[in-house]
């Protein structure tokens, strides 16, 4: 039984979404394109972990990208087969689930590569890992100015193989910024020590959607994907012509139940709005339980017929009401939270706009109540 308000993941948009991805690196850098590590974190963006990571695997993807061990495992267990590469740090991770379900974990620090390396010592196995260089982000991985002191144990562990070796930037998607600049100087100079210390010939990767889509100077030898996987632009990027993503996700639900306010009358959680004049309102049963963010009251609208209908009062825990004045509108009526309908959509992006945030945070915020409808064959 699908509640009301439901996701619906167009996995026919997300192959294609991969596939178009696929050609932009390959004509962008033909004698030596990247490969592409699918980032499938956070439930995949909240797109769904399996699903979605058997569909990139059935695409063609090489590599995915998880943020712990035991995303690794689910996708393990969820039949998918190609490689996955482990981001978050392992300091305090049970690390069974790296051997037994063959995960590639990163190393970012020397407490990481100490036990990765007396847990692959015990198992009498050489471990794949990739190597994390922190050049300003300063969360994971090792200080880009401190390599001369850390790296050389980290490199004498017998038991590890370093396949590749990484970075991530702050402000990708601000490529003209000084600490962009910063970062990309501090991993030339990073990569250069690490190969001066012995690390041997190995893939370099560093750009996410903001990087690929900002320089293709950081494309190397694999680029990292997240959001644009899933049809949707970083904030402050445009989309190169020719570039044609689809969206992965629409979020529908349906209107319960029609009902007027008297001019003067307020509605919503703390009387946040007051009615200007005689109003028809529509209650929809999303709220922030679902994943929707309380500051859309006042500030963003769904989709009803094709048109537009504000966001009005609170948003709350199951549900929100929206302004249907000049619209007819009837209970049942299909609401498009995100999504196409008719001429009109909202995208992830526009709602990040109205918030303040960011895409990824409105697509991960999908409620986990929420059911995903997995369909090869309809629109986003």
């Amino acid at each position: 039984m699908v509640r009301p308000t439901f996701a619906r993941i167009d996995l026919d948009a997300l192959t294609s979404n991969y596939h178009v991805l696929r050609e932009f690196v390959k004509r962008g850098s033909p004698d030596t394109p990247p490969t592409i590590i699918a980032v499938v974190k956070a439930n995949a963006y909240g797109h769904g972990l399996v699903p979605t990571g058997r569909a990139l695997e059935a695409a063609g993807a090489t590599m995915l990208a998880c943020a712990d061990i035991e995303e690794g495992v689910e996708l393990r267990e969820g039949g998918v087969g190609i490689p996955i590469l482990v981001f978050g740090a392992l300091s305090i991770s049970n690390l069974n689930g790296v051997f037994d379900y063959d995960l590639t974990p990163t190393v970012s620090s020397p407490s990481a590569a100490a036990a990765l390396q007396s847990a692959a010592a015990s198992r009498d196995v050489r471990l794949r890992c990739h190597l994390k260089i922190d050049t300003g982000m300063n969360r994971f991985g090792f200080r880009y100015d401190n390599l001369a002191r850390t790296i050389p144990d980290v490199l004498a562990c017998e038991n590890l193989r370093f396949d590749a070796a990484y970075t991530h930037f702050a402000t990708a998607d601000e490529p003209e910024g000084s600490l962009f600049e910063a970062q990309r100087a501090r991993f030339s100079a990073a990569l250069e020590t690490l190969t001066a210390l012995g690390l041997g010939p190995v893939a370099i990767h560093a750009a996410n959607s903001s990087g690929l889509l900002g320089d293709r100077g950081l494309w190397y030898q694999a680029v990292r994907p997240g959001l644009l996987l899933y049809g949707v632009a970083p904030l402050r990027l445009e989309l190169p012509t020719g570039l044609a993503l689809r969206p992965v996700m629409s979020l529908r639900s349906r209107v319960v139940a029609v009902k007027g306010v008297r001019a003067g009358e307020t509605a919503g959680y703390g009387a946040g709005f007051t009615a200007a004049r005689a109003t028809r309102v529509a209650i929809v049963p999303a709220g922030y339980a679902d994943g929707l963010d309380v500051r859309l009251a006042g500030r963003g609208h769904v989709l009803i017929g094709g048109r537009p209908a504000a966001i009005v009062g609170s948003v709350c825990m199951d549900s929100i009401t929206i302004d249907v004045t000049d619209l007819d509108v009837n209970p049942g009526d299909e609401v498009a939270v995100i999504g196409e309908q008719g001429h009109a959509r909202v995208d992830a992006t526009d709602v990040a706009r109205w918030i303040g945030t960011k895409p990824h945070e409105v697509l991960c915020r999908t409620g986990t109540r929420i059911e995903r409808v997995y369909t090869a064959e309809s629109p986003a």
